[in-house]
């Protein structure tokens, strides 16, 4: 396998549009898949969570998983697993919160990812969200690693991307 990367980088103006990108990704997102939210407390990686949520079919309530540490939404599209790995202590704990099954059988989104360390696969897409000049700006960049994201990153955000 070769370790091609797709990259993208832009400027998002507001929540919204920070919903909208999580809304397309969703829709090329696909059981199997990883996306890990990258950035500081405050940068937007449980708005992104909660837009992509909404846009698989949640329309209820999406908690952030900080105390639960994961909150898996059923779907008939595919389940999605939210993992807020903040708390965790070690590594080998995510065995115990069903991440072989989440990383095999839905679409897992993983605050936090550094927290994986060796356990975090190279086939992912990396969100990572900075908040930008003024507050409700986010500089973004996604990188799509592995054989399938880059591609799908091409289909999906053809072109230039606008964040407004």
């Amino acid at each position: 396998m070769s370790e091609t990367e797709g990259l993208y980088q832009f400027t998002l103006e507001s929540e919204d549009a920070t919903a909208a990108l999580a809304t397309k990704l969703a829709d090329i997102a696909a059981p199997g898949d990883v996306i890990c939210l990258i950035g500081d407390l405050g940068a937007g990686k449980t708005v992104f969570a909660r837009a992509f949520i909404a846009a698989r079919g949640g329309d209820g309530e999406v908690p952030s998983p900080t105390f639960t540490l994961v909150q898996l939404y059923e779907f008939a599209k595919g389940d999605v697993y939210h993992f807020d790995l903040y708390r965790l202590e070690d590594a080998e704990e995510i065995f115990e919160l069903g991440i072989e099954d989440a990383m095999n059988e839905g679409i897992s989104l993983i605050e936090w990812p550094d927290r994986l360390g060796a356990y975090l696969p190279f086939e992912r897409l990396d969100v990572i969200l900075s908040i930008g000049d003024e507050q409700q700006m986010r500089e973004v960049d996604l990188i799509g690693r592995g054989e399938s994201w880059p591609d799908r990153l091409e289909k999906a955000l053809p072109g230039e991307v606008s964040g407004g």
